[in-house]
């Protein structure tokens, strides 16, 4: 089952939900848990009416999600894998199900949820034995950025991206900078609907070649960006996504055809690491790595360096020499400075002498395009030619200041620099 178990807040939303009928007032008498916060729920009841006004309008215009299966579309062994790990029971047809139980197949948590729970993320629900999507088409933040930001370094440098985000996010990381969206409930924020067209509209309008799904993990809005980037694409843009990489195969597969770029926070290279500090497992983030760069689509990676929980040599070392063998030596790495955010306020900043570490070591580990991130002006922000070591781009900060490519080679030496230039 989820992990998700009503709160009071929730159950003060469900006082304003109203009308919306017999599924919210089922889910509530079936769960003696919010029977008893009821019972003792008072307060502010008008910051609750609004938050479920917000919530009755996103379920009224929800969608339908892709990639789950319910219990009443299970139509043999095939879909019985899809929920049962541990195999398929041995008498399928006669396998007593919890009416209405959903699991979700986005990405590698899995969930399994009962009618009236939510995913993990936060923005699939299951309502009356479907699974339906509460951010589609409901983006909380809209800017202009360079695509040096997201970071993209070899793909398309100095371009504008268009970022785009909703709520939501599947991973718990103790050190997300952009929690207030990425932990947030969908009806938190009142959001107009923005279908795809207008956003692919929008981005052309404003003259930004590219289309950034970032700041919170846009495959909770998978469906969304499937549909941004095929009329992104009539309009001549490019589409890129910033993701923590936990998508199931399927739907990656599906995103990499529609994507033109893909970076994933690979955020340590130790599981414990990631079930303690990010809430996830660490295999899934590697199989989507190994699945966008066998795709042809440009992958880059970033690893945010958290001091005492992911520095060691040992955690850098095993990191790189992995990329190197896995995926090859010329994917991009980026290691980027940690600032205290979100839950780790206690821990300083990553020691500028660290990302410098952590970068030599990935350099003798033959990876070719290493860089230092979050430290404005080093030298470690400029893209090298790895035959000759000249810079052919170079930064400043979020900038590019110089280009020296020629035709996506070295315009000094000519050899080849990896990447998408044009």
């Amino acid at each position: 089952m989820s992990d998700y178990r009503p709160t009071r807040r929730d159950i003060l939303r469900l006082l304003a939900w109203g009308g919306l009928g017999a599924a919210a007032g089922a889910w509530l008498l079936a769960r003696p848990e919010a029977a008893r916060l009821l019972v003792d729920a008072a307060g502010p009841l008008d910051a609750a009416a609004a938050e479920g006004g917000n919530l009755v309008e996103l379920l009224k215009t929800a969608p339908e999600a892709r990639w789950w299966v319910g219990v009443p579309e299970a139509g043999g062994v095939a879909d019985c894998l899809a929920c049962h790990d541990a195999g398929v029971p041995a008498d399928p047809g006669g396998y007593v199900h919890e009416e209405g139980l959903v699991r979700c197949l986005l990405c590698a948590q899995r969930c399994l949820l009962a009618e009236g729970e939510r995913g993990r993320c936060r923005a699939r629900l299951n309502l009356g034995g479907r699974l339906v999507s509460l951010v589609y088409g409901r983006p909380l933040s809209l800017h202009l950025d360079p695509i040096e930001k997201k970071p993209f370094y070899h793909f398309l440098p100095g371009a504008t991206a268009y970022s785009l985000a909703t709520a939501g996010c599947p991973l718990r990381c103790r050190f997300c900078q952009n929690w207030q969206i990425s932990q947030a409930d969908p009806e938190d924020y009142d959001v107009p609907y923005v279908p795809p067209a207008r956003i692919a509209a929008d981005a052309a309008g404003r003259e930004a070649p590219v289309i950034a799904f970032t700041y919170n993990e846009p495959t909770v809005f998978a469906e969304y960006m499937v549909d941004i980037a095929r009329l992104a694409r009539q309009e001549g843009l490019r589409c890129v996504m910033v993701s923590c990489g936990i998508t199931a195969e399927s739907p990656l597969g599906e995103l990499c055809g529609a994507l033109d770029a893909i970076k994933i926070d690979l955020k340590g290279f130790d599981p414990g690491f990631y079930r303690r500090v990010c809430g996830a497992e660490l295999a899934p983030v590697l199989r989507s790595i190994r699945q966008v760069a066998a795709s042809g689509t440009h992958l880059e990676l970033v690893n945010l360096v958290v001091p005492t929980l992911n520095d060691s040599d040992a955690a850098l070392r095993g990191l790189a020499e992995w990329v190197a063998g896995e995926v090859g030596p010329d994917v991009p790495v980026h290691f980027t400075r940690f600032h205290p955010d979100h839950q780790l306020r206690n821990l300083p900043p990553t020691p500028v002498a660290t990302l410098e570490r952590a970068r030599a070591i990935a350099m003798d580990a033959g990876l070719r395009y290493a860089f230092v991130g979050n430290v404005p002006g080093h030298a470690g922000n400029h893209t090298y030619c790895p035959a000759c070591g000249k810079i052919v781009i170079e930064r400043q900060g979020f900038f590019v200041t110089a280009r020296h490519l020629d035709a996506g080679r070295c315009a000094c030496c000519g050899a080849p620099i990896t990447g998408v230039w044009n």
